[in-house]
């Protein structure tokens, strides 16, 4: 799996998800907060964990903030903060930026000053949202127990116009396909092996979360 970088700014219990769940599939995440209890408790979880004010702009170029491919701004119940560190890290040129919102008309401000993804706590789980930041072809990650899980996402290009015996996912990677669907909104139940993969399937696979996370970041890559 290639290496990311990850800056998360706010460390609440989104933010946090989304920290430890990235670290843990082992890539590297700053985390940042001006709380220094919260500091703490996240630190010996992340790679690097800085006291800091989200919205001081010295403060986050004195962390590099612009080196990073990505930041998630996961800011709590501070709409006006969650603004301005926006703001401020768009200007600074980060290529991916993720932010939280409290609500629709919240998420409709974050997209116009340059979010490019708005998640929504109620909805979008932490854990779901750092899988999806390692590849836009993932659609969602449910944990059935502490080490299995089912994976949905869209078939890739290297994966369209091949059957389910070319990808050798499951000799590969130990996951099992449990079901496409198609554009068309069919569901396939347990595919055969020369069903074939068409542009904009999406595919359910299940198995231990060690063979999903190396299956993800082959897709990353």
């Amino acid at each position: 799996m290639s290496l990311k970088q990850f800056a998360v700014l706010g460390l609440g219990r989104f933010g946090s998800s989304i920290a430890k769940t990235l670290y843990d599939m082992g890539h590297e995440v700053l985390a940042i907060d001006n709380s220094e209890e919260k500091v703490q408790a996240i630190a010996n979880m992340v790679t690097q964990a800085v006291q800091a004010d989200s919205t001081d702009e010295k403060s986050l170029k004195a962390l590099g903030i612009r080196n990073f491919p990505c930041v998630v701004i996961a800011i709590g119940q501070d709409i006006q903060a969650s603004i301005m560190a926006t703001l401020i890290v768009k200007e600074m040129g980060v290529e991916h930026i993720v932010v939280k919102a409290q609500n629709p008309l919240h998420g409709k401000v974050l997209e116009k000053i340059g979010a490019h993804r708005i998640v929504y706590p109620e909805r979008d789980m932490g854990y779901r949202v750092a899988h999806n930041l390692l590849s836009p072809n993932i659609l969602d990650y449910i944990e059935l127990s502490p080490d299995y899980s089912i994976l949905e996402f869209v078939a890739t290009s290297s994966m369209i116009g091949k059957t389910i015996k070319d990808l050798n996912i499951r000799a590969e990677f130990g996951i099992n396909i449990m079901a496409i669907k198609s554009e068309k909104d069919a569901i396939n139940v347990a595919p055969r092996a020369e069903d074939l993969i068409h542009e904009d399937d999406v595919l359910v696979v299940v198995g231990h979360n060690d063979d999903l996370r190396e299956f993800e970041g082959k897709m990353a890559e």
